[in-house]
């Protein structure tokens, strides 16, 4: 069993959004069985951001990156999650 790289793109609901806070979030909802790798904020368009969320979950079969995208999603100010990329590593 390995590892897998997950790349998950977290647009806000709008440009007002308190990255800090949106990072503080994050950090706080990544499930028990996964570990944040990096963030960083891309600029979309017109002033709005989406935060890039890279993190590190096992491969094992069934173990998805459903779970942590579910988990982004419920945090306050979250419009969507996408996962745009998962690799092994």
């Amino acid at each position: 069993m390995g590892e897998a790289a997950v790349r998950l793109k977290v647009m806000p609901e709008s440009t007002d959004i308190d990255f800090g806070k949106l990072k503080e979030g994050i950090k706080a909802a990544i499930p028990a069985k996964v570990r944040l790798h990096a963030m960083e904020e891309q600029p979309i368009a017109f002033g709005l951001k989406a935060l890039i969320v890279v993190v590190i979950m096992d491969d094992k079969a069934g173990d998805g990156p459903e779970e942590t995208e579910r988990a982004f999603s419920k945090i306050e100010g979250v419009e969507s999650v996408v996962v745009e990329e998962v690799g092994l590593l």
